[in-house]
C-alpha cells in the first residue's frame, strides 16, 4: 500500500486507532491503549465524557449497557434518574469491570480516567484524538471542562491532544475554554446540509480538522475541504481498497480497528 507523504507541519501521525486497540481489547480502557501501542501505533482515538461529579472518563456509549452488561447496575442516583453513565459519581463509576463483556482475559479492567490516560500517552511519547461525547444536556459544559483538564494534563508538552466531537456546542465550550487546542468537526452524514455548511460550521469553531465518515471523501469534498485548509480525517476504515482510497485522495489521517494489520506508517 502505497502512501503520500504527510504535511511537514501537522504533527500528528496519520494512522490512529481507534478507541485503543479497535475490538482487539476492551474499548477505550487502558488494556486496548497498551495492545495497540504493542502494533506499533502512535495515536489514538477515545470517547471521554463526565461523571456526575465532573471527572473525564472513557466511555463511548450514554449508558453502561454494552460494556459493563455483565455487571449488575449500580443503584440509581436517585428513583427518576434514567441509568446513564454521566448520572453516576466517579467512585461508583470507578468500581465497574469494563473488560468482562469482552472477553475473560480482561476481567476486572476498569473504565480509566481522562488522567490516567493522559499519563500513559505522555510517558511515553504517544499521540490523542479525544472525541468529546456528552451526556445529553452537559453539552457545552463537556466540552469546557474536557478542554480544561486537557491543556492542564498536557501543559508544556509539544503536541497536546486533538479535541473532536459531533457535538457543536460541546467545540464551542472547548473553543471558549482553550482556544489554542486543535480541533475537529465530526461528521457522519451530510444530513441536508451542503458541505459549504458544515465547513463553514467548522470554520466558526476554529476547527483544524475535519473527521469524517470514510465514505463522505470523494474528490470534490476534498479538494473542497482542503481549500478551506483543513487537514482531513476518517473514521472508521477497515477495508484494504478504502484504506488505499483515501490515501490516494491525500487526507491526512485514518482512524482503524485493524491495528493488527494495518502497519502505522507515518
Amino acid at each position: 500500500m502505497t502512501e503520500k507523504s504527510a504535511l511537514p507541519d501537522w504533527p500528528y501521525p496519520r494512522w490512529i486507532a481507534h478507541r485503543g486497540a479497535g475490538t482487539l481489547a476492551p474499548e477505550n480502557t487502558l488494556a486496548a491503549f497498551r495492545l495497540g501501542a504493542s502494533w506499533g501505533y502512535r495515536m489514538f482515538e477515545c470517547d471521554v465524557k463526565l461523571s456526575s461529579d465532573g471527572v473525564p472518563f472513557l466511555l463511548h456509549d450514554d449508558t453502561l449497557t454494552r460494556t459493563a452488561h455483565l455487571l449488575t447496575p449500580p443503584p440509581r442516583p436517585n428513583p427518576q434518574a434514567s441509568a446513564v453513565a454521566g448520572d453516576y459519581p466517579w467512585h461508583t463509576l470507578a468500581q465497574l469491570d469494563a473488560g468482562a463483556w469482552h472477553s475473560s482475559a480482561y476481567a476486572g479492567e476498569p473504565l480509566p480516567t481522562l488522567k490516567a490516560i493522559a499519563r500513559f500517552c505522555i510517558s511515553n511519547g504517544y499521540f490523542l484524538n479525544i472525541e468529546i461525547k456528552p451526556t445529553i444536556g452537559t453539552e457545552r459544559h463537556t466540552g469546557e471542562v474536557v478542554a480544561r483538564h486537557a491543556a492542564r494534563l498536557w501543559q508544556g508538552v509539544a503536541v497536546p491532544p486533538l479535541l473532536t466531537s459531533f457535538d457543536i456546542a460541546a467545540l464551542e465550550g472547548a473553543l471558549a475554554t482553550h482556544p489554542e487546542l486543535a480541533r475537529g468537526l465530526l461528521i457522519h452524514a451530510l444530513e441536508g446540509q451542503s458541505w459549504a455548511q458544515w465547513l463553514g460550521h467548522a470554520t466558526r469553531l476554529q476547527c483544524q480538522a475535519i473527521v469524517c465518515n470514510h465514505v463522505l471523501w470523494n474528490t470534490e469534498s476534498v479538494a473542497l475541504a482542503k481549500a478551506a485548509g483543513f487537514r482531513l480525517l476518517s473514521y472508521t476504515v477497515n477495508d484494504d481498497q478504502e484504506a488505499q482510497r483515501l490515501l490516494d485522495l491525500g487526507t491526512d489521517g485514518l482512524i482503524t480497528d485493524r491495528v493488527n494489520e494495518f502497519k502505522p506508517v507515518c
